[in-house]
């Protein structure tokens, strides 16, 4: 079996440097565009994200998910601390922006919408209050701070709602593989 992108990458491998450009970089636009005000601010973090995908490069884990699930998280991540930086208080179209993520690059429909409607499917079976927190702190990219004040939770309910959500979202999809004990991994 060949060596993964990504893993050659996190060797160093200056050829998978360009590979991981050639296989993610419409990806990584599509979303960036969706998601940024403007094509200047789409393009800075695009360079942003491919930037910290080499440097995380040596984390991804195949157990965990696929090449493409990675590197479309940390493009989420950095474009949600690129918005709290700027100090937007809602993303741009936000939900249906990730909605559309599936169909951002020819080709990469399978697996990326098998996974976000398995996970959308597992989001909607949560209790309402979960929902709305997970929802504005994913997907709005506000803090714990923020969606107390905005829902009228106290602080410390609120970050139970989104830690009972997450884990059982985990639970469901069965994200966490079990260690030799038999213990979760964190």
């Amino acid at each position: 079996m060949n060596e993964s992108i990504l893993a050659r990458v996190a060797r160093g491998d200056a050829k998978a440097v360009r590979e991981c450009i050639d296989e993610f970089g419409g990806l990584v636009w599509a979303i960036a565009r969706r998601m940024a005000r403007t094509r200047a601010d789409a393009e800075d973090a695009v360079q942003e994200i491919f930037v910290d995908v080499w440097r995380s490069a040596d984390r991804y884990d195949p157990a965990q998910g696929s090449e493409k699930v990675f590197v479309t998280t940390i493009a989420r991540r950095r474009l949600i601390d690129r918005l709290r930086r700027s100090k937007m208080s809602h993303l741009h179209d936000s939900e249906e922006a990730l909605e559309d993520v599936r169909w951002a690059e020819p080709g990469n429909a399978g697996e990326i919408a098998i996974e976000a409607e398995r996970a959308a499917e597992v989001v909607a079976r949560l209790r309402p209050e979960q929902r709305k927190v997970l929802r504005m702190g994913l997907l709005e990219g506000m803090t714990h701070s923020e969606i107390a004040r905005a829902t009228g939770m106290p602080l410390g309910t609120v970050k139970t709602q989104m830690r009972r959500g997450l884990i059982q979202v985990r639970q469901w999809m069965k994200i966490d593989a079990p260690t030799k004990t038999g213990e979760a991994m964190p």
